[in-house]
This record gives structure tokens, sequence and C-alpha cells, in this order.
């Protein structure tokens, strides 16, 4: 047996370590991840661990100073590409703070430190101190501003006037320096749900440094209708040449960020209603750098007869949803879809060598899927993660799953829904679990699956129209995550008991405090779940949240620092995303998340429609066991 195959073994009892897919093994002191990525810079055999290895981003120390009123919190990513046993160095200025190296956590709090101190770490293997981090971003009121400049507003054909809202945000290194930059969809103030008539203005993206540079802007047209289920911007890096590329639907009319128009630039395809049911349909990749439009080919599956997708007035046939994923167990592909309510099309593109290819479709419409079950199933999100443990991602679309083959997988038939969440929600049982909310009154309020299989391990009442729901280790009282929903009036364990009083929120989490149990993130506020009651950690100042009643940030997740999660709100008047890091002290230490590529590719598709958080592959939370280590390249 290989050593690749030795990472997919079942998992150990809960008490102790495990192996998941994608723990490093140590090779010569290093991990295999950076045995890996020596021997493709140096042209060296490889061992077995590259069929399994995934290509992931070349980050730097993401280093962040949090000021608190009585010091600094200063933090930094332990990357996968470091040895096991890495430990690091913390320099105020040319002054080392720490008396040996640290090991334990990836966190330091430097006491009585005014905002204004300048921190490097630096990593020290095998006893020897390695060169100096960059210098830290300075989170000095506990955030960070990164300027953004608005659009300029505009009229409708119908005399409507309307300005630019920030709106959902995606990260990416769009440069190749290491360090993360934003991509940032704005949204016109009139922008509209597919079930709601009207023009609407343009919707414009925008690449952005840390600093507040805007690298580019790109200008969808007006042949791009607004709202939240029209653009679906994926941000990654998908021919593996260190920087990452920009792929969204574009029509006639679409200005890349050179200025370059795609298609015809007079074209006007919208109707009396301001719906755009006719004219070409495109998907095009953008360079991250330039904004350049660097492809573009037919949008897949074509729009065709738009009452076939559920109505006649253009609602359905305009569902689009979009995510990345490991469809070879190496590199990232880039996954476009159209529809959920009745025909579901999935569409795999490969971006290699400057040109897309088309890897397999998935249509509900096929031979090889009519009568199955997979029609109707999808929700306003999706979820991508290898749910069979064959080391290859899978599209889980709701109420059903679409092997990395493009074959379905399994569907359990019970409909459309607002939210789902695919993680290890139990570390008692083998493999992942997925948690769904349903909109048909008909089904099951909420249901908790084995992903790998579809089969339903416990379910709530029907009866009502459940449009909320999370599931989340917040409860240290309880073994593994919980789960709760709108409709449900009560806090269930990872086995579907009754555990009492619900959370405060059903929408976002984050890892804020200094321990592994998730905190609840809603509007612009973070808290703390207790029996009892809720406990604010923190309330955004001068930010909104965004989508309306959904009350989603702009972007969360761990993009800098230690693998707690930052969260990213517009300011109220539109002029900067604000970034908010944790001020407190860890005893944790788990790779930086941005190097779980189930994680990773959760950030990616976290903007498709109806925002959902992010999961790991792996179980964080109360006694956690020993977090594994994964097996990964950067180009």
């Amino acid at each position: 047996m290989t050593d690749a195959h030795r990472l997919r073994q079942p998992r150990t009892p809960r008490t102790a370590p495990r192996p998941r897919r994608g723990n490093s093994r140590p090779i010569g002191g290093i991990t295999a991840a950076a045995a890996l990525a020596v021997s493709l810079l140096a042209g060296l055999p490889q061992t077995a661990h590259a069929a399994t290895a995934r290509q992931v981003e070349r980050l730097d120390r993401g280093l962040t100073s949090t000021h608190t009123g009585s010091g600094n919190l200063v933090s930094w990513r332990w990357l996968a590409t470091d040895p096991n046993d890495v430990a690091f160095n913390v320099y105020r200025g040319t002054t080392r703070l720490n008396s040996s190296p640290l090991t334990a956590s990836t966190s330091y709090f430097d006491a009585g430190a005014p905002d204004s101190a300048d921190y490097t770490v630096r990593a020290v293997v095998n006893g020897t101190e390695q060169p100096s981090s960059e210098h830290a971003l300075q989170f000095r009121s506990g955030y960070l501003n990164v300027p953004i400049s608005p659009p300029a507003g505009g009229t409708t054909p119908d005399g409507v006037a309307y300005t630019y809202e920030a709106n959902d945000a995606s990260t990416g290194d769009l440069d190749g320096d290491g360090r993360l930059d934003l991509v940032l969809k704005w949204q016109p103030t009139n922008a509209k749900d597919n079930s709601q008539s009207g023009y609407t203005g343009n919707t414009v993206v925008d690449g952005i440094r840390l600093d507040g540079t805007r690298l580019w802007r790109i200008d969808l047209g007006r042949n791009i209708r607004s709202g939240a289920h029209y653009t679906q911007f994926q941000v990654y890096d998908y021919d593996g040449d260190g920087r990452a590329e920009v792929a969204m639907k574009t029509a006639d009319g679409t200005r890349d960020g050179t200025g370059a128009v795609i298609g015809s630039s007079s074209a006007d395809h919208r109707n009396s209603s301001g719906y755009v049911l006719s004219g070409p349909e495109f998907l095009t990749m953008f360079n991250g750098q330039t904004g350049k439009a660097m492809g573009t080919v037919d949008y897949v599956p074509a729009r065709g007869t738009v009452s076939s997708w559920g109505d006649s007035y253009g609602n359905r046939v305009d569902r689009f949803l979009a995510g990345t994923a490991y469809l070879d167990g190496a590199r990232p592909s880039l996954v476009m879809a159209r529809g959920y309510y009745t025909r579901t099309v999935v569409a795999a593109w490969d971006w290699r060598d400057g040109r897309f290819t088309r890897r397999w479709t998935f249509d509900t419409n096929s031979s090889t899927n009519v009568g199955k079950g997979y029609d109707g199933q999808g929700n306003h999100s999706l979820s991508i993660a290898d749910v069979d443990n064959d080391g290859k991602d899978e599209i889980v679309y709701g109420a059903m799953t679409v092997d990395d083959n493009g074959a379905g997988l399994w569907t359990t038939r019970l409909g459309h829904g607002d939210a789902g969440h695919v993680g290890d929600l139990d570390p008692s049982r083998p493999g992942l679990e997925y948690f769904k909310v349903s909109e048909d009154r008909s089904k099951p309020g909420s249901w908790m699956a084995d992903a790998r299989t579809g089969q339903v391990l416990w379910q709530t009442a029907s009866g009502a129209d459940n449009g909320r729901g999370v599931a989340a280790d917040v409860h240290a009282g309880s073994p593994g995550a919980e789960a709760w929903s709108a409709s449900d009036t009560t806090l269930r364990s990872a086995t579907g008991a009754s555990l009492g009083r619900e959370p405060s929120s059903i929408n976002f989490l984050s890892w804020w405090d200094g321990d592994t149990v998730r905190e609840l993130l809603d509007g612009t506020r973070i808290d703390k779940y207790g029996t009892s009651g809720d406990t604010r950690l923190l309330t955004g100042s001068g930010v909104r949240s965004n989508n309306g009643s959904k009350s989603t940030p702009a972007l969360s997740g761990d993009i800098l620092g230690d693998w707690r999660e930052e969260v990213v709100w517009p300011t109220t008047d539109n002029r900067a995303l604000r970034i908010y890091s944790t001020p407190h002290q860890t005893n944790t230490r788990i790779t930086t998340l941005l190097h779980d590529t189930q994680y990773r590719t959760a950030l990616a598709w976290q903007n498709t429609a109806y925002n959902q958080p992010p999961h790991p592959s792996f179980f964080i939370g109360g006694n956690m066991p020993t977090p594994p280590r994964p097996t990964v390249y950067t180009p």
C-alpha cells in the first residue's frame, strides 16, 4: 500500500489524533508537502505524495498586529509547507520578544506595546532561524481599513437614478507577491432579485490590494442584470502560475480591466421588464493582475427556451451557482451551474495554457439522469468537498451531489432549500456529514445526512418553509457540531438530540476567541453561545452588513494571521472595506485554513447567491484531536 493510500484510512476513535485525507508525513525532518515543493523546483523525481498533493497558494505569513487597550496581539500563519515541528521567534523592531522559540501557537501578546509597534516573525527550523517575514499589518483600532472608490451612479431607461454599494468580496493573490488581495463586487442600489421586474444598473467588479491600490475595474455591462443570483465570481489560481484568475459570466458589452469590450458594445438585450432573456451569454477568465479578458467561451448551458426552466418571465432561468473543485485531486477546476428549481446543469472547466477546456457537463435532462430524482434539488448555494474520500472533490448541490467525474452520486429527493453545511460535523462516525434545511413544507424541515451516501441520519418535523439553518460546534457541552434552524425550536446535537436553547442568530459563523468552539456571526456583531444567553464579543463600528435580511459580511474567513477568522464589512459610506481581526490569544496551533482545500474553496464559493460560511475538511471544536496537516504544493 502506498503512502497516498495510507493517508485516507478510516478514522480512529475521537479521543486519539486521527489521519485524514491530506495529512503530511515527515520526510527527513520536513513535511511531505515541503519535500514535494522542493522536488518540483529542483526537477527531482517525485514520491507517491505527488499523486495526492494539491496545488495551493504560496502565501506569506499574513502577519497582523491587533491593538487592544493593554497591548498588541501578533498573529501569523503556520503554512502547510512548514515542517511539523517548526517554531517561531517574534520581533518588535530588532528586539526578540520571546525567550525561547514558540511552538504551542502562532500568536503572541505583547503587553503594553503601542499600536504603532512594528513586528516581524522568523521561523526556526532544526534550531536555525530563517529569514524575516514581511512586516505586520497594523490593526490599530482592532481593524484595518482598505480604501475603496464607488463607481459613478447612473439612471435606468425608465428614469430611475441609482448609486453603488460595496457588496460581496472574495480573496486571492492577484499579483503573485504572496499576500492575499481582495475582489469586490459593486452592486447598484436598484439591484433585483430574479423574481422582481425592473431595470438595474451595471454590476462592477474591482481587484484591490490591501493598501487600497485598485488593480483594475471590470464593468459587466447592461446585459448582465444585477442581483444576488446573476454574478457568481470565482477567484482562484486555476493554471498554477502563482497568480489568481477571476472567472465570471459575461455578455455583450462587458468591459474588461483594460477597457476592451467583449462582444458587441452597442447591443442591448434588456426587455421592457428589465430582464435579459435573449442575446449571447459568455464565460470569461480574467487576468487577476490586470483584469484583462484572457479567454471567453459560450456559457454552458445556454438559456434555450426560458419557460423550460420553470417560468416564462425570467425568474428561474437565471439562477446561477459557481464553485471551484479539485476534480482530479490535484489541480483546481472551475464549476459553473444554472438552475435548481427544475432542470439543473453543472459544467466543469479547466483553465490551462491560456484556454478553457470543458471537463464534463452534468444535466438532469440527459438520458442518464432523467427519472433519477436529481432535478429540482438545488439550493441557493453549493458546497465543494471530497465526500467519498477518494481524493477528488464532489459538488454538493442542495439535496443531491455530483461526483468528481460529472455523474450523479446521490440524491435524497428532499428538494430545494436556502442553506447547507458540509463538514466533519459528527467526529464519532467516519467521513463527512451534511446538514440542510428545506423550503418544501411537505418535506422534513431540516436533516443531517452521510455526505458520502446521502443516507439521512436524522431529521426534524415538516410543515414549514425553513429558510435558515446552521451547523457548527458552538456549544462545548456537547460532542461534535450542533445544528439549529429557523423553524425548529431547539439546538440539536450531532445526533439530532435536543440540547435546549437555540442560539440568538441563524446566519454566519466565526472562530474568534481563543478556544476551538466556534462563535456566531450575524449582521455586524459576533456573539458566543451560552445555554442561558449569548455574550457579545464584537460589535462592528461604522460598518454595515450585505444582502438585506441575509445580513452577511462582504467576506469572512481565515484570510490573515493564525487559523482564527477575520470578518470584512463595508463601511457605511462605502469608502472602505473594514477588516476586523481577533484580539484574543490562543493556545491552539492549526495550519492555516487557507491550505485546507475544502475550506479554501469554500471561501471562493462564499459569494455564491445566498452566502454561507466556510467549513474545513476536519473537525475543529471542543475536545478536538490533533489537527491534520494538508499535503499540498505551491506553484
